[in-house]
């Protein structure tokens, strides 16, 4: 919502003023740092749209290189996708898994978000020093045409965000929640952008799909995750993430029973480690090529150019999560 992406927009500036670096290069680095982080609080597809909004109107309102708004991209998918892992209740391939595996905050962290950080700010480090010759014009501030959103809205909203994390498992709290929101949201509708519930439903649907129909392919993936060894089981699923989406292949390997602890880490290591790969490898994917591709040629973002553009930070990710 509008009064969420403005308090994230204020963060990301307030750290940005305060880094050791040129303003340009700074903001650029929080924008792909900092933000995919967001993703473990706040679901990955709002710093997907914050971040994609924020490149959109400064590095990209200027002609930039192609080689860079493909290093962005990719960058930024690859950041998202393991940004998540912090917590267990707001990226969807830990979210299909956690309640089920009994994996709590300090858990996701030992295993998986210490890691993740180091690698999203391994490559947004890289990023910005490849091309810190091309950042300058992104520090220089705006007008937009948006008023600002009174701090006590922001506020509601934050709590209405806090509430649904805390009640996710009880469907009559949340739904009362949500509920509440929509009357709230209508009735001070000149602080809110108009809500993405089509969208948002596409998305439940898909979730839903998988629980309802993923019990069924069991048959099939129960001998072939148990012939593999962990190694094996993190390629395989960074591979896989590729050509489907990764919270469905967690979710098929959750219907898997008798599986150990370090199979398991492997898997969603793996399928969050390939999200950046393609569009379809991560729910948030579409939002972000659907904001940014009019600032690429021919209004598309090239396959072929975000797959070779993902590759270095996928590669960073791989180190991150199977060598420390």
């Amino acid at each position: 919502t509008r009064p969420i992406l403005q308090a994230s927009g204020a963060a990301v500036r307030f750290i940005a003023r305060y880094l050791p670096l040129p303003r340009g290069m700074a903001m650029y680095f929080v924008v792909l740092a900092f933000v995919p982080l967001l993703g473990a609080f706040i679901t990955e597809p709002a710093p997907m749209t914050l971040a994609a909004l924020m490149l959109r109107d400064t590095l990209l309102s200027h002609q930039v290189s192609t080689r860079l708004k493909y290093v962005t991209i990719g960058v930024l998918f690859v950041n998202v996708s393991i940004g998540g892992t912090l917590t267990p209740f707001a990226a969807p391939p830990v979210l299909m898994v956690a309640a089920k595996w009994n994996w709590d905050m300090w858990f996701m962290i030992a295993n998986f978000g210490w890691k993740a950080a180091v690698a999203v700010v391994i490559n947004a480090a890289s990023a910005m020093l490849l091309f810190r010759h091309q950042l300058g014009h992104m520090g220089k501030a705006r007008a937009t045409g948006e008023a600002t959103v009174p701090l006590s809205v922001v506020a509601v909203h934050l709590l209405f965000l806090v509430g649904v994390v805390m009640f996710a498992h009880h469907p009559t709290v949340f739904m009362g929640l949500f509920l509440f929101f929509l009357g709230y949201t209508t009735a001070y509708q000149r602080h809110q952008s108009p809500l993405i519930l089509r969208e948002a439903l596409l998305v439940a649907f898909f979730l839903a799909g998988l629980v309802v129909l993923g019990g069924l392919q069991a048959w099939w993936l129960k001998p072939l995750l148990l012939s593999l060894d962990a190694n094996a089981v993190f390629f395989g699923a960074t591979a896989l993430t590729a050509v489907t989406d990764n919270a469905a292949l967690t979710y098929l390997g959750s219907l898997v029973e008798g599986l150990s602890d370090e199979f398991k880490v492997a898997l969603v290591a793996g399928a969050v480690t390939g999200g950046g790969l393609t569009v379809i490898a991560n729910a948030p994917n579409p939002a972000g090529v659907a904001i940014l591709k009019d600032k690429f040629e021919d209004g598309a973002v090239h396959p072929l150019g975000l797959l070779i553009a993902a590759l270095p930070p996928t590669l960073v990710a791989v180190i991150a999560f199977r060598l420390l």
